[in-house]
């Protein structure tokens, strides 16, 4: 009779599981270290000031880093478009010119559809809003972030795009940032562009209540992003996405195994030779499972299952004891 039992790849089962959680914060919430939701101002121009809550930085460092991160290729481009594919120039005779000046970074897309980002190249702001990791998971769910300012109402419409709610013009948006849902980063970059065009539609010199008319009246400035990042009246919720894998060990004893118990205390002290006692000899006699260990190759014992009472194994059937696990 053996000690251990080698499971086979058929009586492993791995299945994944999605996980989904909501988080709501507002007002001070948002600047809690406990929290660790961290809000930042870039500028181009800001090289000497710092900007975050929990995590000071340069404002110039933001600015940069997200450009180079997520709008690289798309600084000459004010709609979104992406530029041509980097190619190469080859003469008849086989030589190489090099490559064409293009985009040749990857920007962390998250649709398959026109991605409308625009980068702001002047003296405009930009701002952040940084999830941390331990908290969005895998990933951001998409169509879940929602956020309340004094300068308006903010959602992501699932494919990556920040949009700004214009209640002036029917509750319709405009695209004012975006969203990378694996990265827990949500940046307003303003640029107010419109679905298809991606560039500011002004309606002639008309206005609104003394508001500039775009394309639902509303003009999206530094004051909004200004909002954005350093007002506590602010209010933001979203779901986080987290993969676990439910393992199932399906551990089945034959008929013919582990008949004998392993408990010591079926030996008899009183003998020299240390022989059992004579009932564990007997033709019906059956020993109890009560814990199942699962090793690895190097018999190293790497997790246990306690029974919720003792199982007797059965020497006309074989017995399974399905052990479950959740992992990452």
């Amino acid at each position: 009779m053996a000690a251990y039992k080698t499971l086979n790849s058929q009586d492993i089962i791995v299945s994944p599981l999605e996980l989904v959680k909501s988080f709501s914060y507002s007002g001070s919430d948002l600047i809690e270290p406990n929290v660790g939701i961290d809000r930042y101002l870039g500028s181009k121009l800001a090289t000497d000031l710092s900007t975050g809550y929990i995590t000071p930085v340069s404002q110039s460092a933001i600015y940069f880093s997200a450009q180079q991160l997520y709008y690289s290729n798309y600084i000459s481009s004010s709609n979104g478009d992406v530029q041509a594919a980097n190619t190469q120039s080859i003469t008849p005779d086989g030589v190489t010119n090099g490559l064409i000046p293009s985009n040749a970074y990857f920007n962390f897309e998250q649709t398959d559809l026109n991605s409308l980002k625009f980068w702001p190249t002047g003296s405009e702001h930009i701002g952040v809003m940084s999830v941390p990791k331990a908290m969005f998971g895998d990933y951001i769910q998409p169509n879940s972030i929602i956020i309340d300012t004094p300068s308006g109402s903010y959602y992501d419409d699932g494919e990556g795009r920040l949009r700004m709610l214009t209640p002036l013009d029917g509750g319709s948006s405009i695209v004012v940032g975006n969203v990378i849902y694996e990265h827990g980063m949500i940046i307003y970059t303003g640029g107010s562009r419109t679905e298809g065009t991606g560039v500011n539609v002004y309606y002639g010199d008309a206005t609104y209540d003394g508001e500039d008319a775009i394309y639902g009246g509303r003009v999206v400035s530094d004051i909004h992003v200004d909002n954005f990042v350093e007002t506590t009246n602010i209010t933001m919720s979203f779901s986080s996405s987290f993969t676990i894998y439910e393992t199932q060990y399906k551990c089945t004893i034959g008929e013919s195994e582990f008949n004998y118990t392993l408990n010591p205390t079926v030996i008899n002290n009183t003998s020299n030779n240390g022989t059992v006692y004579d009932y564990v000899t007997g033709s019906y006699f059956s020993p109890y499972v009560t814990t199942v260990g699962l090793y690895n190759n190097d018999n190293e014992l790497m997790a246990v299952g306690k029974l919720a009472q003792p199982l007797p194994t059965s020497r006309t059937t074989d017995t399974t004891i399905l052990v479950n696990i959740d992992r990452q």
